[in-house]
């Protein structure tokens, strides 16, 4: 898809790689939509873009409540006429064994993870049919192609949401709605120290993956990627390709 002038609707933009890849569409001409929790920092991103020239709206939402969720779409694209492109990014990892994971906190990421990426798509996918088309990118992980101790419930709810993707892939292609997975690995960013449940575990994967032999990738690279599968429409995109 060429990316100048499209309405680019960015969940989790607060932070890590949501914010870097607001900055990586603006640049490239994209009419961003700024979405997180957080309204001091969207404001604080929109406003650094807006200084930029860009054409930017934040729309605060907690992508965990659908009637939110619903209004954001409606209200991005009131401002905007269409949605051109939908970046599920907003999301929570939960540390804990198979055997202690805290069920609360498994179902909180649940529903930030794999039913804010759903809410989304459905309250987009009726708006993007109007255009006559439009781009979903999801963002996955790589741990889902991977077995750490530790992580089984994020990694569960990112396969729960690449099957979602590879399915809503085959089911909108006659709408010329395509669905895009990027699939980023260990980034450089506070996601693991934001993450819930046990201390400990967290404690020991922070170091497991600091101390590592391979680096994380930086924000940056894992927009440019994201970008790149925009612009290329790759189904899918994996960091080590």
């Amino acid at each position: 898809m060429d990316i100048p002038g499209k309405v680019t609707i960015i969940t989790g933009a607060s932070a890590g790689i949501g914010l870097t890849t607001a900055r990586r569409f603006a640049a490239a001409g994209a009419q961003p939509v700024l979405v997180a929790r957080s309204a001091d920092k969207l404001a604080a991103l929109a406003a650094e873009l807006a200084g930029q020239g860009h054409d930017v709206l934040s729309l605060p939402a907690d992508m965990r409540d659908p009637a939110a969720v619903n209004r954001m779409i409606a209200r991005a694209f009131e401002h905007y006429g269409r949605i051109d492109i939908l970046i599920n990014n907003a999301g929570q990892a939960a540390a804990g064994t198979v055997a202690q994971v805290n069920p609360d906190d498994y179902r909180q990421i649940i529903e930030l993870n794999l039913f804010g990426p759903l809410y989304a798509m459905q309250a987009a996918v009726p708006l993007m049919r109007q255009g006559g088309g439009g781009l979903i990118i999801n963002i996955s992980s790589m741990v889902t192609k991977m077995h750490i101790p530790g992580l089984a419930a994020y990694a569960s709810t990112k396969s729960a949401l690449n099957m979602l993707s590879d399915t809503a892939r085959v089911e909108l292609a006659p709408d010329n709605i395509r669905v895009i997975t990027v699939y980023p690995r260990l980034t450089a960013t506070d996601f693991g120290k934001n993450s819930l449940g046990d201390p400990q575990v967290r404690a020991r994967q922070r170091q497991h993956t600091t101390t590592g032999a391979n680096p994380a990738d930086s924000p940056e690279l894992v927009a440019d990627r994201i970008l790149d599968a925009a612009q290329r429409e790759l189904p899918e995109q994996f960091m080590d390709a």
